[in-house]
């Protein structure tokens, strides 16, 4: 197991040539990431996941008059009912439309309840915000972003404010791929595993190699939309849809703003492609973090222009149809 250990964490596969795990000791006055740290995440995503079970947000839901639709159930029929649990074509004597009112009401007793979505909008980001998120990187000090070397400059000391900061996103992306089973299954399930695995693995390399400021800032620009997003859900179910609108037109411009290719998110990717291979030759590490950033990137680009098309009907039609975007938004009469 040693010997594994040792083999994993050689620094010629995660650390810029001529940097050594050595140097990143601690000393006295300098404290520097360590690996270890970020096991404290699991019993903090534990605790964030039993704040879920506090149901805080249904009384805050009837409070804020959210109705729930009224769904009929289907008159009992064990033919019927075998033919929608198992798939099997079986003759039963009853008028074809009786039998399409029949699978209606079966399919809705599957489907989430408003209740359910509301409280899942609300509950997605606990207690992390954008805001808390920017406070948190810039108490921790005052980045001059038109310094690109800083941000790949792997012997900067750790900032306590950071190290909170760092603790909240990895706990808070454990707990979105822990309860993943249990949540509603969007129409992007597979997308979204995807970019939550690659967010764990993005933020926990750039924390152990001290990539640092770089992963702050993209985790800020990552993070920073989906606060609006989950707001117009929320006044969407609530049927205040001017409010949802306004929301979901803010949030399209933020996510246009965040992922365009003249935009902060091009300056990080030119930064760690470029930037870093001028000042270290390339290594694993900076093929792994970079073939990350792409990936997170390639899926932000793909949400944005579904999000666009959806901003586009609803600036045309008025409405929002069905469409796959970052945890499906919402169509015209139906929640998703």
């Amino acid at each position: 197991m040693a010997q594994l250990t040792q083999w994993f964490w050689r620094q010629e596969y995660w650390l810029p040539p001529g940097i050594t795990w050595e140097d990143m000791q601690d000393t006295e006055d300098i404290r520097y990431p360590q690996p270890h740290h970020l096991l404290l995440c699991f019993p903090i995503a534990l605790l964030l996941i039993a704040l879920r079970f506090l149901k805080i947000a249904i009384p805050l839901s009837k409070k804020l008059g959210l109705q729930e639709k009224v769904r009929r159930k289907p008159s009992p029929n064990l033919i019927l009912e075998a033919f929608y649990t198992n798939g099997l074509a079986k003759q039963c004597d009853l008028p074809t439309r009786q039998v399409e009112r029949w699978f209606r009401y079966r399919l809705n007793q599957n489907r989430p309840s408003v209740t359910k979505k509301f409280c899942e909008a609300r509950v997605l980001r606990p207690p992390r915000t954008q805001y808390l998120d920017i406070v948190f990187t810039w108490e921790a000090e005052n980045w001059d972003y038109m310094t690109p070397l800083l941000f790949i400059y792997a012997l900067q000391p750790l900032h306590l404010s950071l190290y909170g900061y760092y603790l909240l996103q990895f706990s808070f992306y454990w707990t979105l791929v822990i309860t993943m089973p249990f949540d509603i299954k969007q129409r992007d399930f597979n997308a979204l595993i995807v970019h939550h695995v690659t967010a764990i693995l993005l933020s926990g390399f750039s924390y152990c190699v001290n990539f640092i400021p770089i992963g702050s800032l993209v985790m800020i620009l990552h993070d920073a939309p989906d606060t609006l997003m989950h707001a117009a859900k929320v006044f969407h179910y609530l049927k205040w849809q001017k409010t949802c609108n306004t929301l979901f037109i803010i949030f399209s411009v933020e996510i246009i703003l965040s992922f365009s290719i003249p935009s902060p998110s091009s300056r990080i990717l030119h930064s760690t492609f470029y930037h870093l291979a001028e000042v270290h030759e390339p290594y694993f590490g900076y093929y792994f973090f970079n073939t990350l950033l792409m990936l997170v990137y390639v899926l932000n680009v793909l949400w944005s222009s579904v999000i666009i098309l959806m901003l586009y009907r609803l600036l045309t039609h008025g409405k929002v149809r069905a469409e796959i975007g970052p945890g499906v938004f919402f169509v015209e009469g139906e929640e998703y």
